[in-house]
């Protein structure tokens, strides 16, 4: 009995710290009121590589759609907000090497960066900018090295997206 009028102060005291803890903690979207779908055109492409833009556009809508905070519609007209981006960079960097010769690379990893806007589609108003949301992948080598591009390609699309959704949706 006596236990019992000690522990229920205790719990009381637990159970305030622990809400005090999702103090700013929301449900649903962080986007600003009004923004409830996006139009994604396929993405410029300022890179060496060519036909990036449709694997990464691609990715980034099948992202979006994934979260779903946001509607992705099929026109500019209909949108909330208009999602530009553009590849700006595409690196592909030598990780690993084969230990009997010592400069001949047996791993990469691809880095994708672009520059990403979110703007308000009936005022032209950016709502958000950032110049350099980065994906990345890694591949073995196992044949060519173009082969290996073309296959971790849609890896670091994929990574890409889910940065630039994370972006949009958590920026507020």
């Amino acid at each position: 009995m006596r236990t019992e009028r000690f522990l229920k102060p205790i719990g009381l005291a637990v159970l305030l710290l622990s809400l005090c803890g999702c103090a700013g903690y929301r449900l649903g979207s962080m986007l600003p009121p009004g923004i409830s779908s996006v139009f994604v055109p396929t993405f410029v492409n300022e890179t060496d590589e060519p036909q990036i833009e449709f694997e990464t556009t691609s990715a980034v809508i099948s992202q979006l759609v994934r979260d779903g905070s946001l509607r992705v519609v099929s026109s500019e007209e209909a949108a909330d907000a208009i999602l530009l981006v553009t590849l700006v960079d595409y690196r592909l960097d030598p990780i690993g090497f084969d230990r009997n010769r010592g400069t001949a690379s047996e791993e990469y990893r691809v880095y994708l960066i672009a520059d990403t806007r979110l703007v308000n589609a009936s005022t032209g108003e950016v709502i958000l900018h950032e110049p350099s949301v980065t994906g990345d992948a890694t591949f073995e080598l196992q044949t060519d090295l173009t082969s290996g591009k073309r296959t971790v390609l849609p890896l670091a699309a994929r990574d890409l997206g889910r940065d630039i959704v994370q972006l949009i949706v958590e920026f507020w």
